[in-house]
């Protein structure tokens, strides 16, 4: 097992990467301030591991309930956060018993953001359940549901007291949520570290292969780098690079998943086309070159990622740029893009106005 910390004073917490430890589970025990918990998983998740991890809680004493939400970024809502407020009010739970989110991101976030605010604030622990929330949604403490408008536009920052994150739930993960958390596994690449982006490329089929030993890796160094740099910018307040750069592929793929209408394309692999747009973009106007452009469809392609955008009778350009100007980074009604200079090496930029986005939009249809 390896222990990533991430460091944010009295806020600091562990993550732990290993394999088949979730029954074990003595840390999350000793992260909890009292023997109570709430474990908030979904109609999917919790009958492979609902009751592994509540008969570890209580075989350690911890007194448990449980809520099973329904599966999807559809439910990610106000609604679904409501219907945990009112389980947490008839059970009459105390700001002192802690949330366990057992899931994918969509748990992670919403049951984040019930944490933050029910009573104004209760310790709440990761327990992610699919690539994608092992490696990005359960580290860094940012919670939130989505809006008709926009995804994850009511939210707070909130961390959690530990995450426990067990390779090896990965093993029941269908193929299309693993290749969707890969489209992030990449992303970690591309923005910091161009060595651990050739380790991808030569270790893609270990990772599809759903190899252990690859995926450990590959879960410890994303959140590692993940660690680094919200321990730096926890609220992504820098106005160069920091945190805002974990959101390469972001713009372009949220405005994807919103405008397709929640659900329709996962958020990985809306991450996937919007990473890709990113390196053409990037190309077109900052120096980004044509080999790397390659490398990063290539990987993507590996990986059965999509790379093309919708078509336009599906998501027209006026519409997909509606949704990117509505985005969280923007500033003065300015769209801010990550780009790339080099692989390893992003930058935030919004000097491009959004008719040059639009033309490249239109221009990149099939």
């Amino acid at each position: 097992m390896q222990t990533i910390t991430v460091k944010l004073e009295q806020r600091s917490y562990d993550i732990d990467v290993g394999v088949h430890h979730l029954s074990a589970a003595q840390k999350l025990v000793a992260a909890l301030p009292t023997p109570r918990a709430i474990i908030i998983s979904n109609t999917t998740v919790a009958p492979l591991y609902g009751q592994a991890l509540e008969d570890a809680l209580n075989t350690a004493g911890v007194i448990t309930k449980t809520l099973n939400l329904p599966d999807g970024e559809a439910f990610k809502t106000l609604e679904t956060l409501d219907s945990i407020f009112d389980f947490l009010l008839i059970n009459a739970v105390d700001r002192n018993t802690t949330l366990i989110a057992l899931g994918g991101g969509v748990i992670g976030d919403i049951v984040g953001f019930a944490a933050a605010t029910y009573q104004r604030g209760m310790p709440f622990v990761q327990v992610p359940t699919t690539l994608l929330a092992l490696v990005d949604s359960s580290v860094g403490g940012k919670t939130a549901v989505n809006h008709p408008r926009g995804k994850n536009m009511i939210g707070a920052f909130y961390q959690p007291k530990y995450v426990l994150a067990d390779i090896g739930v990965l093993s029941t993960l269908p193929s299309r949520e693993f290749n969707a958390g890969l489209a992030e596994v990449i992303k970690y690449g591309l923005i910091l570290d161009a060595r651990f982006f050739d380790w991808l490329e030569t270790n893609i089929d270990a990772l599809l292969a759903r190899d252990y030993a690859a995926l450990e890796y590959a879960v410890a160094r994303c959140c590692e780098i993940k660690a680094q740099v919200v321990a730096a910018d926890e609220r992504e307040t820098a106005k160069e690079g920091g945190r805002a750069l974990l959101n390469l592929g972001h713009t372009f793929g949220h405005a994807i998943e919103t405008g397709l209408g929640y659900g329709q394309w996962l958020h990985g692999e809306a991450v996937a086309c919007g990473m890709l747009c990113a390196a053409k973009f990037s190309q077109q106007f900052c120096g980004f070159d044509a080999a790397s452009v390659a490398r990063v469809k290539h990987i993507l392609e590996r990986a059965n990622l999509p790379i093309a955008l919708p078509s336009i009778d599906k998501l027209t350009t006026q519409d997909m740029l509606y949704h990117m100007g509505r985005d969280k980074k923007n500033e003065a009604a300015q769209i801010r893009l990550i780009l790339m200079r080099k692989i390893g090496e992003a930058f935030v930029d919004g000097t491009h106005s959004a008719d040059k986005i639009s033309d490249f939009i239109a221009s990149n249809r099939s």
